[in-house]
């Protein structure tokens, strides 16, 4: 019996848990699990060698009985002031039952579908566990974040058989166990790592699909074949809410694949923000470019200047007489993306762009003497003893002499102060 392993050791005195493990009495709960880690991976019976493996099985059944008493915090108590008496089931005491080997693994690893390779595929109960998430990329434009959207969608994806409740079997059929992997729910394989080597491989059983138990085909539900789900589509409804933005993670609680003895995972839709021909997004600000003819830089406009993300029309009013310059920034209070679970918004940030005319839009003389006229008279001369009159190429790129690049936008700063 397990009670009698955990109580003495190969010579026949009792063996002290904390001992087994290798840890203090002082030892958290987390040194306890590692050690429990670290001992049960190195004698486990399935790790060494066939004269071995009876003793290796008593240790391990010792060291899982050890960490299962003495992780959990009443039945270390218990230990600490009592002994192994308090687990004796001839005194009264209802914990001294028998550890599966495969139950242990499933606390240790956390596997409830099929244990880690190497190892026994677990039976008997197992603590329900949450099944993979599945995530995909949603794309949404940004009129859509503007004004928040609701879409439907079918989802196909495995549910537990509502004939067989998941078993697989029909009504009272027993299971039997796997011939294919002894009731593993594993195999070793030999696969190809180079020219003449290879390496053992523990794959799940393709006969059992790790279950380590299958059904008779005439013991297998006629409705999931024996599969123990089944396949249905759902009409899943999503909300991208006002404000959303780029990276934000919608969350469809408990729609992902069913199977028996876990919670279904979650669908999750990461948004993906739509690059924008007249927008640019910064957190819940916007930015756009405020085109301008040369005529109304200089003599003011009023006029709308863009459409907004939810149709408006945004109108722009510039005084006569303000001139508005390349580059400068206008900022419209309040136009930008909406803030989530507010009514507040960002704002709206127009960078002017003045449109010049192209050369030789002005040839008649009296025209552009009239237009000296009313501009800005130029600086005053510059004096210099030597004046050499020189030939210019308007197509030049500040891009193809690089170290003068920084010294002209370094002046335009100086010159804007």
């Amino acid at each position: 019996m397990l009670r009698q392993a955990l109580l003495v050791d190969e010579a026949g005195e009792e063996t002290d848990l904390y001992q087994a493990l290798g840890v203090d009495r002082s030892a958290s709960k987390a040194e306890i699990k590692k050690a429990y880690h670290k001992a049960a991976l190195s004698s486990h019976p399935d790790k060494v060698a066939a004269d071995e493996r009876p003793s290796a099985e008593i240790k391990f059944k010792a060291v899982s009985r050890a960490y299962e008493i003495l992780y959990d915090d009443d039945k270390r108590h218990l230990y600490d002031t009592h002994g192994m008496s308090a687990f004796d089931p001839s005194n009264g005491h209802g914990h001294g039952e028998e550890v599966d080997l495969n139950d242990i693994l499933q606390q240790m690893f956390g596997m409830g579908g099929g244990a880690p390779p190497g190892f026994g595929q677990r039976s008997g109960p197992r603590q329900a566990r949450k099944g993979k998430d599945e995530e995909q990329t949603y794309e949404v434009t940004l009129e859509e974040l503007y004004r928040g959207k609701t879409a439907k969608f079918t989802s196909t994806k495995n549910v537990v058989c509502g004939q067989c409740k998941g078993s697989g079997g029909k009504d009272k059929a027993k299971a039997q166990q796997c011939a294919a992997c002894q009731g593993k729910g594993v195999k070793i394989g030999l696969r190809s790592v180079g020219p003449g080597l290879v390496t053992q491989e523990t794959m799940t059983c393709g006969s059992c699909k790790g279950l380590g138990k299958t059904f008779k085909e005439k013991d297998r539900c006629r409705r999931c074949k024996g599969n123990r789900v089944t396949v249905e589509k759902k009409v899943l409804e999503i909300y991208v809410p006002r404000g959303a933005k780029d990276g934000d993670r919608i969350v469809l609680e408990g729609e992902g694949d069913q199977l028996p003895d876990q919670e279904p995972g979650d669908i999750i839709f990461i948004i993906s923000e739509a690059k924008h021909n007249t927008f640019t997004r910064a957190g819940a600000d916007l930015l756009a470019s405020l085109d301008v003819t040369l005529a109304e830089s200089l003599t003011g406009f009023s006029r709308v200047v863009l459409k907004h993300l939810d149709g408006r029309g945004i109108h722009i009013k510039e005084p006569q007489g303000h001139v508005l310059e390349p580059g400068q920034v206008l900022k419209v209070p309040g136009e930008g993306m909406p803030y989530k679970k507010s009514d507040a918004k960002g704002d709206l940030y127009l960078v002017a762009k003045v449109q010049f005319p192209e050369s030789g839009w002005l040839q008649d003389e009296a025209s552009i003497r009239r237009l000296r006229e009313l501009l800005p008279k130029p600086t005053k001369a510059i004096d210099a003893d030597t004046v050499d009159e020189v030939d210019v190429e308007e197509a030049a790129d500040l891009d193809d002499v690089r170290p003068f690049t920084y010294h002209v936008r370094h002046m335009a700063d100086i010159d804007g102060r």
